[in-house]
């Protein structure tokens, strides 16, 4: 989301311009800086689209798995590994998402020391308003057709895996 006038001129093509003419090569550097500006653009559009609904992008991800997974409930560290965060911060989340009344904790049936993190009613529902929400506005990506946002996601998927984000 821009809430200010925009500029003349592409700031990251002027960089990159400067950037080949003072320092060398300006490619990987102007992808890497555009990455970093959508992402931020991303971001603030996702973030406009679930505040109404009391909701991070964090929290919202932690619902979408939830609603996802077959019993729609998964121990906290099976969310970790697929979230990709940090037991602390996977801890936070499931937090605050249980003191809104969104997710419960439940002892895991087979495995005393696990606890299943499982999305309540309310979650479901809240969940489904969000998703409206933020799919309402394409998650804030504009500007692609459907065949060019597979080919980013494509894109993107190489430098993941490249960096062992997945096997």
């Amino acid at each position: 989301m821009v809430s200010r006038d925009p500029l003349p001129f592409d700031p990251i093509e002027r960089a990159a311009e400067l950037w080949e003419a003072r320092i060398g090569p300006s490619g990987t550097m102007a992808a890497v800086t555009s990455v970093m500006r959508v992402q931020q653009i991303l971001l603030s559009a996702v973030d406009v689209a679930l505040r109404p609904h009391g909701l991070t992008f964090a929290r919202y991800e932690a619902l979408v798995l939830l609603f996802f997974s077959r019993r729609r409930s998964l121990p906290m560290r099976v969310m970790g590994e697929r979230l990709q965060l940090h037991p602390t911060s996977v801890t936070n989340i499931v937090d605050r998402l249980q003191a809104d009344g969104l997710v419960r904790r439940v002892p895991h049936p087979t495995d005393r020391r696990a606890t299943l993190v499982e999305i309540t009613e309310d979650g479901l529902n809240r969940l489904a308003d969000a998703t409206k929400s933020v799919t309402d506005d394409d998650f804030g990506l504009r500007g692609l057709d459907p065949g060019e946002s597979k080919q980013l996601t494509t894109l993107l998927g190489q430098v993941r895996h490249a960096v062992g984000d997945f096997d």
